[in-house]
């Protein structure tokens, strides 16, 4: 699906990554920085093994602007802890990074972003990925999964599965976190859940077998 990465080099340095921040911080890029709070850039450490790439902040991380800080955010530090991965050693990200969003009454209901908006946001993603350097790269979701390996990639049909990449030595897909919670019952959040934990465990195993 995609070329093989070129060797690994070593992570670019702290001020690159902040200066990266600054930058997007100003982004004008697409209209959606009229609706957000403020941009919500990645966070974690230089060299990270594993990035997680998410479709957008939802209202939370808008407000805080930090990505994964919100109720599927927690679902996924939980479930990465269970998987035996520490969240303090992940770069966590996002694929868009302002939150699109329609109002339904005092709420802010996320909005899926369009093409336009998905590829406005691209550069920063590549941006972070050059940056940091990681091993792996999974994208939670589908709009991840379009961005990172192409439209041809299917969540329910390649969650799980390796690639090889230019972006990174390894790339792979599993659910965005906030589809657990919108299971229509607990019985389906559980088995939901489970799942998720045991792509995390699947990435974890691999982790440890390619350092």
């Amino acid at each position: 699906m995609a070329k093989k990465a070129p060797a690994p080099s070593k992570p670019g340095s702290p001020r690159k990554l902040s200066a990266l921040r600054k930058q997007a911080a100003g982004c004008r890029r697409c209209n959606l920085w009229k609706r957000g709070t403020q941009t919500v850039f990645g966070e974690g450490p230089l060299g990270a093994r594993l990035m997680l790439v998410g479709e957008q902040p939802g209202d939370q991380e808008d407000l805080a602007g930090e990505p994964f800080v919100g109720p599927a955010g927690q679902v996924l530090r939980e479930a990465l802890v269970e998987a035996g991965l520490d969240p303090a050693e992940v770069y966590l990200t996002n694929a868009v990074k302002h939150f699109k969003w329609e109002p339904r009454g005092k709420r802010r209901i996320h909005e899926k972003p369009n093409r336009e908006e998905v590829l406005a946001c691209r550069m920063w993603l590549t941006e972070e990925i050059e940056t940091v350097k990681p091993h792996m790269i999974v994208a939670l979701g589908a709009t991840a999964a379009g961005t990172l390996l192409g439209s041809a990639a299917k969540v329910t049909r390649d969650r799980g599965k390796f690639f090889e990449s230019t972006l990174a030595p390894l790339v792979t897909l599993s659910v965005h976190p906030s589809s657990i919670l919108r299971a229509p019952d607990s019985a389906a959040r559980k088995l939901a859940r489970e799942e998720f934990i045991s792509d995390l465990k699947s990435i974890a195993r691999k982790l440890k077998r390619t350092k």
